[in-house]
């Protein structure tokens, strides 16, 4: 149902859907039967989504949706393992071997029981259409695992970007075979007794997630959403509304959304410690023990090992990472040849940062005029890059960005806490921007809220329940 995103990267696994129960079909596959290659893969998506993340009552209700789907599956549904992903991003998928991936991101936006059973049931669906897919198909999807994780985890800016953005795509499905998946994600939720319209309502709170990103990141790229490679979500929507109505008129079924609030009450929400954290114009990285901040005016977004920033009048740029160090590389010399081809360095200025050796220099490109800087820190460098449209010098900027540059202690790293999805009770008063006011470091805390509890503008709270808000 995602498409990795992007997002929003960020990707639902299909394949060519057969009816359920179709004559001759062999069974779904079964994780029992898994071989070591898969395995590999496995551990290698695991690196390239941040980990599994540990979320034991989270794991024990998927686990239980899933075997109520199975229930009702008439026998073609099998048995699945479910791993969450230690992710930002909103993105769900599956390997033909059963593996279901799905990422605390996405787990964060569901707002009942139905809904997050209509993911784990599109997620299914691609995976019992493998009984009518030949072996080799799963054998070039092993490949194409295999060569898009590699991408992703030796190249840093890949990397970053499918951490952010959900960049990465294991595989790309017709619109209609996305369409028949949630058509049987529909029956079969509704069969297991879920409210067939969950499906309707987390596709809104997709789309509506996506612009959101895309408006973040200055219009976005449409290539990195998680609907990318699906079909226009107006379009899903109004055919799995259309597939409920089927079923029957609203209030079929259980939506049970006390339970789920109940069970993801606490789970962290954006970007981990451990890979960096934006608050404000602030970074804070626990795991390098680093922290800066960026000029007056700069949007800061944070990816593994590298930030990325833009002013708010688009005029200049920002980007950090770090790399290693050649043997018997020194830093002068490293900044002298220069790491952004086609710009011109000029001399290099040896200075003191944070109490670590530096060196910076200045450069001009075609169209814009750039500060370097680099700092070391044993074998690696960390590198700051400022870039200003035209002769506009960003001198004064990268003097603030490196002022502010500092080393935290370990009781300062460890103080960096993550974000969690926490739950309010709406009083009598309350509204949405009452809640939302409550939201800590959230860009746009209105909008996010309404987002995150599937609310619309005009929505009025029930005073007494349960509403989603983002927390320390």
């Amino acid at each position: 149902m995602t498409g990795v995103q992007t997002c929003a990267l960020p990707i639902y696994q299909n394949s060519v859907l057969a009816p359920l129960n179709q004559p001759g079909g062999e069974p779904a596959p079964r994780v029992a039967s898994l071989q070591r290659g898969t395995d590999r893969e496995h551990q290698r998506l695991l690196a390239a989504f941040g980990g599994e993340y540990r979320a034991p009552q989270v794991k024990a209700e998927l686990e239980a949706i899933i075997a109520r789907l199975a229930k009702a599956g008439e026998g073609q549904i099998g048995t699945y393992e479910v791993t969450i992903l230690n992710s930002p991003i909103v993105n769900a998928f599956a390997l033909p071997t059963g593996r279901l991936y799905v990422t605390r991101g996405l787990l964060a936006l569901a707002n009942d029981s139905s809904e997050i059973a209509s993911v784990m049931a599109h997620e299914i669906a691609h995976v019992t259409a493998r009984h009518a897919v030949e072996r080799a198909e799963m054998e070039a999807e092993s490949a194409l695992v295999s060569q898009v994780v590699a991408q992703v985890l030796n190249d840093p800016t890949t990397g970053a970007a499918v951490q952010q953005s959900s960049k990465l795509s294991l595989a790309r499905f017709s619109r209609q075979q996305e369409l028949t998946a949630d058509q049987i994600s529909v029956r079969n939720i509704a069969r297991a007794g879920y409210d067939p319209y969950g499906a309707g309502r987390f596709l809104v709170s997709l789309g509506r997630n996506t612009s959101f990103r895309a408006g973040q990141q200055g219009g976005g790229d449409k290539k990195l959403d998680i609907l990318s490679s699906h079909p226009s979500t107006p379009e899903r929507v109004a055919a799995v509304t259309n597939g409920a109505r089927q079923i029957g008129a609203p209030g079929l079924g259980e939506r049970d959304a006390a339970r789920w609030l109940g069970v993801i009450d606490g789970i962290a929400f954006g970007d981990d410690p451990a890979d960096g954290v934006v608050r404000g114009r602030r970074y804070l990285n626990s795991a390098l023990r680093i922290a800066f901040t960026a000029p007056d005016g700069f949007e800061l977004e944070a990816a593994r090992e590298m930030v990325v920033g833009v002013s708010n009048d688009g005029s200049q740029a920002l980007r950090f990472d770090s790399v290693a160090l050649k043997a018997g590389q020194t830093l002068e010399s490293y900044v002298a040849s220069g790491w952004i081809d086609g710009v011109a360095t000029a001399e290099v200025q040896s200075l003191t940062v944070g109490g670590l050796p530096a060196a910076v220099t200045s450069g001009k490109g075609a169209d814009w005029t750039f500060r370097l800087a680099a700092i070391q820190a044993g074998p690696r460098v960390y590198r700051f890059i400022l870039a200003a449209k035209g002769q506009n010098d960003p001198e004064r900027a990268m003097r603030a960005l490196l002022d502010s540059f500092r080393n935290l202690s370990a009781s300062d790293a460890q103080s960096v806490s993550p974000l969690r999805i926490r739950l309010v009770t709406a009083g009598a008063g309350d509204t949405p921007a009452s809640l939302a006011g409550r939201m800590a470091s959230t860009d746009r805390p209105l909008e996010q809220f309404l987002i995150l509890n599937g609310l619309d503008r005009n929505a009025r709270l029930t005073p007494g329940q349960r509403y989603k808000i983002v927390s320390e």
